[in-house]
């Protein structure tokens, strides 16, 4: 255990856990995944007391950790099975890379911003989670390291990127939330052949906008 994990952050730790379920996140292994990892130690120290509240907080370089909810209500939806490969569009704090490893995934995230990519290759391998990092343009993914069962974007696209709906296996998953700046619609969309995508609508959220190519 992390000695900067204490007992009271588990505790308001299972009380964030019991929110999200009342909000309708029912996969148990979500749920635990949220209950284990200590989300105030992807935070910057001035905002740990709000490290278990269901709320987005900045993290730096115009970027925010995602609300608790949010993060358990896209996984959920990805359906992670153990040992799936993963592409995380938006690395940023590493809370939501941490909860797909969490519950199995072999997990790929790319940051555009050097200052969050370099700040998280160190924080996530000290708490133990390891996926494998790069730096680069979401839009692109990484079509070298394809195909993937399930992509997720953490950043409200304008459009679906075509790069990464060729990076999705047969059968795999895309959960990406897109619409304007202030206010996004969540889609599953899933590949069912080599042609045809399904799309399902999943409620109206607020993400920071996904940009493209990358910052120094």
């Amino acid at each position: 255990m992390d000695a900067r994990d204490s007992l009271r952050h588990k505790g308001l730790r299972k009380r964030l856990v019991e929110g999200i379920r009342i909000k309708g996140v029912r996969d148990q292994r979500v749920l635990d995944a949220i209950a284990k990892i200590p989300r105030h130690l992807f935070m910057d120290s001035s905002f740990i007391q709000f490290a278990y509240k269901d709320q987005a907080f900045p993290i730096g370089a115009g970027q925010t950790i995602s609300q608790p909810f949010t993060v358990a209500f896209q996984t959920q939806l990805l359906d992670v099975q153990p040992n799936e490969k993963v592409l995380e569009v938006g690395t940023g704090s590493g809370y939501q890379a941490a909860v797909l490893l969490e519950i199995g995934a072999t997990v790929f995230t790319i940051e555009r911003q050097r200052e969050l990519f370099l700040k998280v290759q160190q924080l996530l391998p000290e708490l133990g989670y390891h996926p494998k990092f790069f730096y680069g343009d979401g839009y692109k993914g990484l079509p070298t390291y394809g195909p993937f069962d399930k992509i997720i974007i953490t950043a409200g696209a304008p459009y679906v990127p075509e790069d990464l709906l060729l990076q999705l296996r047969v059968g795999g998953v895309l959960v990406v939330p897109v619409g304007p700046t202030e206010k996004q619609i969540m889609y599953k969309i899933t590949r069912i052949s080599e042609e045809e995508f399904e799309r399902e609508k999943h409620g109206t959220f607020v993400f920071v906008p996904m940009l493209k190519g990358t910052v120094n």
